[in-house]
């Protein structure tokens, strides 16, 4: 898993509550945007442009990988 913590937050911040909502902006399917927003996958690097272009989040903060409990 990715750290979906920083797109969640930056899109709460600008009102994008849901998957949904972040699929619009992003134009993208839906399921994908419910993907990046429950953390099951990663961005590609051409969607973390995208993200960086629309909520400002630098794509080394997004792609950074969570660390996993022992």
């Amino acid at each position: 898993m990715y750290d979906r913590t920083a797109l969640v937050a930056a899109a709460q911040a600008i009102g994008d509550h849901t998957p949904s909502d972040i699929a619009r902006r992003l134009k993208v399917a839906r399921n994908t945007a419910w993907r990046l927003w429950n953390g099951v996958t990663a961005p590609s690097v051409q969607l973390a442009a995208q993200v960086n272009s629309v909520y400002g989040i630098a794509p080394e903060l997004l792609l950074r990988e969570t660390e996993r409990a022992a």
